[in-house]
């Protein structure tokens, strides 16, 4: 018996591209002071998007691109701490909600399973 649903599915694939959001927004603040580095970045909700059409087939690796109209300092890295900080702030607060609906999910089936003792 499949205990797992469908939403739970999807919930992990969103856990999945906000844990990675965080590891981008994290490699670009350790790279502020990197001559020539580019802060790169994702589109999650584009992302998100693409996993819930891909109905549960063979994950798709996140696009990763570099993040334009930034502005470029002398040294040519463009990242800016404060922007990270944002982004930072952002992909936390969406793994968070992740994890909560997530704990909701497996509640719900838990309280099922005991119910039907």
């Amino acid at each position: 018996m499949q205990l797992e649903t469908t939403l739970s599915d999807e919930l992990a694939r969103y856990l999945d591209l906000s844990t990675r959001q965080i590891q981008i927004t994290a490699a670009n603040m350790a790279n502020i002071d990197t001559p020539g580095y580019r802060t790169v970045g994702m589109d999650f909700e584009a992302e998100m998007a693409a996993a819930l059409a891909n109905d549960g087939q063979d994950e798709v690796e996140p696009k990763v691109e570099e993040v334009g109209g930034l502005v470029v300092r002398p040294d040519g890295n463009n990242v800016s701490m404060d922007r990270e900080g944002m982004q930072m702030a952002e992909a936390q607060l969406k793994f968070r909600t992740g994890v909560a609906l997530m704990r909701r999910e497996y509640t719900r089936i838990f309280d099922a399973i005991h119910a039907g003792k």
